[in-house]
């Protein structure tokens, strides 16, 4: 599942609203909205996020919050590490190989080790 995909299935459901009736509301299929949820589609485009926002009546920092988990939401990545250290190379190919393993407070670790902008 993708941030994008998490985040839209918790808004359906807190509305009470079925995969058919918000595809039918975007102009999208049910089985697209489903793949976006399940992560088995790639990254909505920004039409589609604007779409989403309106209907669920995301303002201001809600919507900004959609578009930037729309952003991060890539189910298949792939890292350029060409230029990088041998470190750097190694420590992509280490997540790669462990990332399906990887307990959720580990996830989190790293995530807010990415974070850290010192």
């Amino acid at each position: 599942m993708t941030p994008f995909g998490a985040r839209l299935r918790v808004l359906r459901e807190k509305r009470g609203t079925t995969l058919a009736e918000l595809a039918t509301a975007l102009q999208v299929s049910p089985a697209y909205l489903s793949a976006l949820e399940h992560g088995k589609r790639g990254r909505p485009s920004a039409g589609l996020v604007h779409q989403v926002n309106e209907f669920f009546g995301l303002i201001w920092d809600d919507a900004e919050e959609m578009a930037r988990l729309a952003r991060l939401s890539r189910p298949r990545v792939t890292l350029d590490t060409s230029g990088l250290s041998p470190d750097a190379t190694e420590f992509a190919n280490r997540l790669a190989l462990r990332i399906r393993t990887l307990k959720p407070d580990t996830i989190a670790r790293l995530s807010a080790a990415l974070e850290d902008k010192s």
